[in-house]
């Protein structure tokens, strides 16, 4: 574990509406405004149709927001496409990029992926890169090559100038959603080095300063266990923090054990 701040976020994908939203992060920063920010950032990645709303209602000191995707064009005949100038006109702070659903649901390819990532760090966001394994892939034995192919082509052109805007999270394809199968502490440890290994490739040394997030089936049960592995750098938690009271009790536990 580096000495960075811890960084705690979730992802909303299609659950919550406007009001939803809007209910759901003011409980959210309410219950965790006590908490010193020196020690940790919060981020929520809310829904499209929410995000402006959403960027009126919390304090961005206390809740980073971001999007769950981005195309790589400023403008143009992109129907259904969301740019990053209409991301800065909301004041986003992230963009996530690469969420396994994008990519074996809709078929984004690395090298998609690459261009956004790019494209976001070219627009000044933070640029969360999204990397993970399938089940067919770790039963083959294949999950630490696929790792290094997702990330070396996935940073491919992007300097070492750039390491404070990006951020990766790792989560095998097994472990996401309502089926999902939580890697083990271990596991989820020994692929946090392998990425942070990569990472040192891409960009010298110092790429292990990049902040690196376990997510799949994150829960107060396993978080404790998860952030004491000496890789992980953060949680990216999943339908378990999607009541604000039960997201604030993992937050609580979790930094209590880094205290």
């Amino acid at each position: 574990m580096s000495s960075q701040k811890l960084l705690l976020g979730t992802n909303l994908k299609m659950y919550k509406g406007i009001k939803e939203t809007v209910a759901y992060l003011k409980e959210l920063e309410d219950r965790t405004k006590d908490l010193d920010r020196n020690r940790f950032e919060l981020f929520v990645i809310p829904s499209y149709t929410s995000l402006s709303e959403a960027a009126k209602a919390v304090d961005r000191s206390l809740v980073k927001l971001g999007a769950q995707n981005m195309s790589w064009e400023e403008r143009g005949q992109f129907t259904g496409e969301i740019s990053p100038l209409m991301l800065q006109e909301l004041g986003m702070d992230l963009v996530m990029i690469g969420h396994s659903e994008r990519r074996h649901v809709f078929g984004e390819s690395n090298v998609e992926e690459n261009k956004k990532v790019v494209s976001a760090l070219d627009h000044r966001f933070t640029a969360l890169l999204c990397v993970g394994e399938t089940l067919e892939e770790k039963n083959q034995k294949i999950s630490d090559e696929v790792l290094r192919s997702q990330l070396k082509i996935g940073f491919a052109g992007v300097g070492k100038d750039r390491i404070d805007r990006i951020r990766v999270a790792y989560e095998p394809v097994w472990a996401i959603g309502v089926n999902g199968i939580p890697a083990s502490a271990t596991y989820a440890s020994e692929k946090h080095k392998t990425i942070k290994d990569a990472l040192a490739e891409i960009f010298g040394e110092e790429g292990r300063r990049i902040p690196v997030l376990y997510g799949g089936s994150v829960n107060l049960d396993n978080a404790v266990d998860l952030i004491r592995q000496p890789y992980i750098d953060g949680l990216f938690v999943g339908r378990y923090a999607w009541k604000a009271d039960q997201f604030d009790k993992l937050i609580r536990a979790v930094l209590q054990v880094k205290r």
